[in-house]
């Protein structure tokens, strides 16, 4: 069965992507959002380990991926899964958090599957008003499911169990790999800037992130590549900004974290300049 993605901006709600897609063979490779994934399966089975534990998601269960939580994504079964994504900020979620006047900045959600159906229903409602341009409708919608998800699902973010020297070593070299993305240093030269041993950078790292450095590297050159191509630079433009050998290397990442190609994630944001829209 054919395989069909369509990424775009939420047309009312600042801050949020949206993603409606239908996939049989696609695997997302393991990577993090700097927002929360949230999503309904309309059919099929998705399948995905989040921070270590696997999950399958069928038709009307709702997906919560909390920000920075390492996950993946591929078919549950051999038809595949379609699914209905938003991709909202902390911010956008948090400011209603505040609204609502819960106790806590950030909401976490510790279920990553729930079947409520109301709240699908609601889901699928905002996803579809914000496909047809309905900003009034969408915005309603999109504001009203993430107060039903906050209020029915959400607790405070747990604290993290990294050592506190081992915590400082992984924010230093989170910073250092933030300024990092063309030239990145070795595991060594990473350890040593930031004054750890190699191995217990790396198990620290791991704890923290979810990731190994260089997996994290590649999760934020995409994150990078993503404002870039919103700010209009072409896909083998912002490769070489990011640190990737070409744009065919910058393509086949891009896909695996965002599930859709460059090239179609910021024509659907309409960035592309006159001449510049690749050829089909």
């Amino acid at each position: 069965m054919k395989e069909q993605a369509r990424f775009w901006r939420h047309p009312a709600v600042p801050e949020t992507d949206l993603l409606k897609a239908r996939y049989v063979t696609h695997r997302f490779s393991r990577h993090v959002h700097d927002g929360y994934a949230i999503g309904l399966i309309v059919s099929g089975v998705e399948e995905f380990d989040c921070r270590g534990t696997l999950h399958r998601a069928g038709a009307g269960e709702v997906v919560l991926v909390n920000p920075d939580s390492v996950h993946t994504g591929q078919a549950g079964t051999p038809d595949g899964w379609a699914y209905r994504m938003l991709y909202p900020s902390i911010d956008a979620v948090a400011g209603i958090a505040a609204d609502l006047g819960v106790p806590y900045a950030t909401p976490h959600f510790p279920e990553q599957v729930v079947r409520d159906e109301e709240v699908a229903a609601l889901l699928g409602r905002a996803h579809l008003a914000a496909e047809r341009g309905d900003a009034l409708a969408a915005s309603t919608l999109s504001r009203t499911l993430f107060t039903r998800l906050i209020t029915r699902y959400a607790t405070p973010r747990p604290a993290t169990s990294v050592p506190a020297e081992g915590g400082r070593a992984v924010r230093a070299a989170l910073d250092l790999l933030h300024h990092s993305l063309v030239d990145p240093p070795t595991l060594d030269d990473l350890a040593e800037a930031v004054g750890a041993r190699p191995s217990a950078l790396l198990r620290a790292f791991k704890a923290e992130t979810g990731l190994p450095p260089h997996a994290y590297l590649t999760s934020l050159r995409v994150r990078r590549a993503r404002h870039l191509l919103l700010s209009g630079l072409r896909p083998a433009q912002v490769a070489a900004e990011v640190g990737f050998t070409d744009q065919a290397h910058l393509s086949r990442h891009f896909k695996r974290v965002v599930g859709v190609p460059p090239a179609a994630y910021q024509r659907a944001a309409g960035t592309y300049k006159t001449g510049d829209l690749p050829r089909s």
